[in-house]
């Protein structure tokens, strides 16, 4: 689904990405973890081209460095950012309805708003309320949805349970399983080892701009130099 090969990022002078390579397959989760200030969510914005990349970033066979973002999320790629980058003065429902792209001409897309409502009832009980007086849970619920709505095969999410409660960061989770077991491929950026070691098919740890380990969940529970070196404080 998505091939990264060789990114580089900057921020003016500042050499950000160092020659970052993975890749996320189909329906498959991925959690990209490490320190703040790393790299995690620059290389999010390089994907969906907020930042402009160096190397190869291909997408379902096409390449899509150089590219700009319209173009890439056209592509269906989805971007979750992590400050709920919602529109305060639309009701939910318009929220969800901005979201949404035009229909295929099979019928066949994967998310419809009654989807939303179901998967979060709280949104469908307050689907008239003003989205900026949601609160900060349901806001991250809104914004994931509505990205959602613009039916991506891929979707990367940026700190989603930041700030949230245990209940809310649990709901999170079983939206990210559903959003898998659909066949839409997930870029997870999460600070918190529980939620991403339970969902996650693969483990991806960054430090200074590189991948410093690759694996399972499994082979990095094991790992106790890289927890110890690139995530503990």
């Amino acid at each position: 689904m998505l091939s990264v090969h060789d990114l580089h990022a900057y921020y003016g002078k500042s050499h950000i990405l160092q020659g970052v390579s993975f890749e996320v397959g189909e329906g498959e989760i991925v959690s990209l973890l490490g320190r703040n200030g790393v790299g995690r969510t620059t290389t999010c914005k390089a994907v969906i081209g907020e930042v402009p990349p160096v190397g190869s970033i291909v997408f379902k066979g096409q390449e899509i460095a150089g590219l700009k973002a319209h173009q890439i999320a056209r592509l269906g790629i989805g971007y979750v950012p992590e400050n709920r980058d919602i529109f305060p003065t639309l009701t939910v429902r318009q929220n969800l309805a901005l979201g949404m792209k035009r229909a295929k001409p099979s019928g066949d897309d994967r998310w419809a708003m009654e989807d939303m409502f179901t998967l979060f009832p709280n949104l469908g009980e307050r689907v008239d309320v003003l989205a900026g007086v949601l609160s900060g849970g349901e806001q991250q619920m809104l914004t994931m949805c509505r990205t959602l709505m613009g039916d991506p095969d891929l979707i990367m999410v940026d700190e989603p349970t930041e700030g949230l409660s245990p209940q809310m960061v649990e709901r999170v989770a079983e939206l990210l399983r559903e959003i898998a077991r659909r066949g839409v491929a997930i870029l997870l950026v999460e600070q918190k080892l529980t939620i991403a070691l339970e969902i996650s098919h693969r483990i991806l740890v960054m430090g200074h701009g590189q991948l410093v380990f690759e694996g399972t969940p499994d082979a990095f529970r094991t790992n106790e130099h890289i927890r110890r070196e690139w995530l503990e404080v």
